[in-house]
């Protein structure tokens, strides 16, 4: 498994599937190499790397009520419709404890996408000694509803934007074989955005980044098609959602993100045993 890659799609709180998956992998002591995310994707490949069960869970569902968490009282407050500093600073210091310690002594390579505001690139980010809460912070501040994070001289914003599911970088990182968990089901096609005119006017003093909205629905379609053209090679292995999803980027119904984490956490151990084979052959 020295070459496989681990690629994880965004997608807000469709992210659940993707905890169900990776804590599944977790119970299984089914760790790869090298893991690259973006956005949600990102986040919760911390949790996977630091090798803590349902956190991702617990850290998503058991505040998601908490108006400090989702909410229009901290988007009139603070322009941001998650509450970043809650969600990156109280929840993995005080209430759900992320564990630095096992995640800086990880062997696996951690690759975290984001966006270039002003060029509209994507620009990732690998290095251990970085700091990693205000990367994936950026990778997961969502266009409109997120302010832009500064870091190393960039202004950043959501990963998924420029790169919404990273396997060509992997694949430029020398994994040609890779495991990708995507959050939509087979067949879904992004369609172009009815928010350009909006985008136009918000981001006017950042025109790379509008361009990068304009194209992103063809840029993450074509990706679908490459990923599927993978599958067919036999050099990509593929878990998705193997029914439409009934839960939104912003979904606060805690029992329809239950019944998505469970969905991810089954249709992982359902496949299983072919990952195992197609792992090893």
């Amino acid at each position: 498994m020295k070459d496989v890659g681990l690629v994880l799609e965004g997608g807000g709180m469709r992210g659940l599937y993707t905890t169900g998956v990776l804590d599944y992998f977790m119970e299984q002591e089914l760790y790869l190499p090298y893991v690259i995310g973006v956005s949600a994707g990102a986040c919760h490949a911390t949790s996977y790397l630091s090798r803590q069960i349902g956190r991702s869970r617990k850290a998503n569902l058991d505040y998601l009520h908490d108006p400090r968490y989702l909410s229009w009282r901290n988007y009139i407050k603070t322009k941001e419709m998650f509450g970043m500093d809650f969600v990156f600073q109280e929840i993995p210091m005080n209430l759900v404890p992320f564990d630095f310690e096992v995640f800086s002594k990880r062997t696996e390579k951690l690759v975290v996408g984001t966006t270039d505001c002003t060029t509209g690139e994507p620009v990732y980010f690998d290095q251990h000694d970085q700091d990693m809460l205000t990367i994936v912070r950026a990778s997961s501040s969502l266009p409109f509803v997120s302010p832009m994070v500064s870091y190393q001289g960039k202004v950043l914003l959501d990963g998924g934007i420029s790169d919404p599911i990273p396997i060509r970088k992997a694949e430029k990182d020398g994994f040609d074989k890779n495991v990708v968990i995507l959050t939509r089901n087979q067949g879904y096609q992004k369609k172009k955005s009815n928010m350009l005119w909006f985008a136009k006017r918000f981001y006017r003093q950042y025109p790379g980044l509008v361009k990068a909205l304009e194209n992103r629905y063809r840029l993450y379609n074509e990706t679908l098609t490459y990923i599927e053209e993978q599958e067919t090679k036999g050099n990509v292995f593929v878990i998705r959602p193997q029914v439409p999803l009934v839960v939104g980027r912003m979904e606060k119904n805690k029992d329809k993100l239950d019944a998505l984490y469970k969905q991810g956490y089954k249709e992982a151990a359902d496949q299983y045993d072919q990952l195992k084979e197609w792992l090893h052959c």
